[in-house]
């Protein structure tokens, strides 16, 4: 799908803005009906997106917190409840942008906070289309590649500021960023979790 918006020069970034948000609104849109033919599509741990509410979200939202917990010897939220529909909300309502991607060769997103989707400029069904690698520039991509096997060892890394990209291809600064692995209750890895701190658009 393709849209067009002809514009005076004076107008480009109020026309870009009304842009973006006239295609979230399709997307939005899209999304709902396809939730509504599919509801089943959208619960699933397996790689897929998790919509908020579901439990398999609740379920997620504890393994991101006692993991956090286990590896940076934290709290993650400030509330201290991290089991179930509370910890899901306080996670989606969190203001650090919080990302989970899968463990695959081509990790891909599979869930994100509100301030996630705000910081990608995204939808919850577009966000599988995301690769981890998109939202990075080339040096950006270098030394998280580079530091992915010591995620894997050691459980997490801590990332200096930088600047990454939005699904629309914003620059987004951010002050610092934390990596982790998510692991089940039997303590097997499920996916990997990022948390990009202070965030904003440049």
């Amino acid at each position: 799908i393709a849209f067009q918006f002809a514009f005076e020069i004076h107008l480009q970034d109020s026309v870009a803005a009304m842009a973006r948000q006239y295609v979230r609104s399709i997307i939005s849109s899209v999304q709902r009906v396809a939730s509504a033919l599919y509801p089943s599509c959208f619960g699933s741990l397996n790689g897929s997106l998790l919509s908020p509410g579901t439990p398999e979200a609740q379920t997620l939202a504890g393994w991101i917190c006692q993991s956090y917990r286990c590896y940076l010897g934290v709290e993650l939220l400030k509330s201290g409840n991290e089991g179930g529909e509370s910890a899901l909300k306080t996670l989606w309502g969190h203001s650090d942008a919080i990302l989970c991607c899968s463990l695959k060769a081509l990790p891909v997103f599979t869930f994100a906070n509100q301030a996630g989707l705000d910081m990608l400029e995204t939808t919850l069904v577009a966000l599988q289309d995301i690769t981890l690698e998109k939202i990075f520039d080339e040096q950006g991509r270098k030394t998280l590649f580079a530091e992915l096997p010591q995620i894997m060892q050691q459980g997490f890394i801590c990332l200096q500021g930088g600047v990454c990209l939005s699904s629309m291809g914003r620059p987004v600064s951010y002050e610092r960023a934390v990596a982790w692995k998510v692991a089940n209750d039997a303590e097997e890895d499920q996916c990997m979790c990022f948390m990009f701190i202070n965030w904003s658009f440049v």
